[in-house]
């Protein structure tokens, strides 16, 4: 069941999604060859904390962190660790912030130090093409007219999209209908009604779409080694348009 948010619940969103964005903008500061997972986790629950808020994946469903990182071809998932990142990596960092009662959900992939350009190139098409799907994310609009317009947009560049993990509602819970693919023909799906709150998160990989989870029950990575990166926000679809929750402008 999709569950629309009346204007004061899209308000407290905002306040959780303003908190996630900063989150993500303070860790894009701290990322460096040589810092460890595990610090870039400690560094963003300490400031969610702090705000008077929690770390929205910290126990659920069990995962042991407060953010997903995820390092070259890790897609989603990655938990952090000792692990320490060097001069070429990519790290997708996914953040979620349960504020007044509701959550906010962002992630995005940064370069650590000078990466390829192909790596820039991955890094920069799967934020393109998030905001080539908000272009369709107005009221009136089919739920996947946003995951065709990723999809054809990725795969113009050479590069294929996740289909084992997809965006989703979200509000009082982090995992609310509906699921939001990043692929598929348009025109399918529920009707985008004002009220509607999406965390519209493309994944995509260099290489194949296909990907397997390692033995920790939790990483997810490409199938053929590949690198992936990931880029997501939280929008509401409201009555003149989408506004983005997790961005800060």
């Amino acid at each position: 069941m999709i569950i629309l948010k009346n204007d004061l619940e899209i308000d407290l969103m905002r306040k959780a999604g303003k908190l996630c964005g900063e989150t993500l903008l303070l860790l894009e500061e701290k990322i460096r060859p040589g810092i460890t997972t595990a610090e870039l986790d400690k560094i963003a629950e300490e400031f969610i904390t702090k705000h008077g808020a929690k770390p929205s994946f910290k126990g659920l469903y069990g995962f042991p962190g407060s953010l997903c990182i995820s390092v070259n071809e890790a897609v989603v998932h990655g938990i952090p660790g000792k692990h320490k990142l060097k001069e070429g990596d990519i790290v997708s960092v996914d953040c979620g912030v349960f504020l007044g009662g509701f959550h906010g959900d962002a992630a995005r992939t940064f370069a650590v130090g000078k990466v390829s350009d192909k790596a820039q190139q991955l890094i920069d098409v799967t934020r393109d093409c998030f905001f080539k799907g908000l272009e369709k994310a107005y009221v009136g609009n089919k739920l996947t007219d946003i995951s065709h317009e990723i999809q054809q947009y990725v795969e113009s560049a050479g590069f294929s999209v996740v289909r084992d993990y997809v965006g989703h509602g979200i509000g009082r819970d982090v995992h609310e209908d509906p699921e939001v693919p990043n692929f598929g023909r348009s025109g399918r799906g529920p009707k985008l009604t004002a009220g509607m709150v999406l965390a519209i998160e493309p994944m995509v990989n260099i290489g194949t779409y296909n990907v397997k989870t390692l033995s920790d029950d939790w990483t997810v990575v490409t199938a053929d080694g590949s690198l992936s990166a990931h880029y997501e926000n939280t929008v509401a679809i409201l009555p003149n348009g989408p506004e983005v929750l997790t961005l800060i402008k």
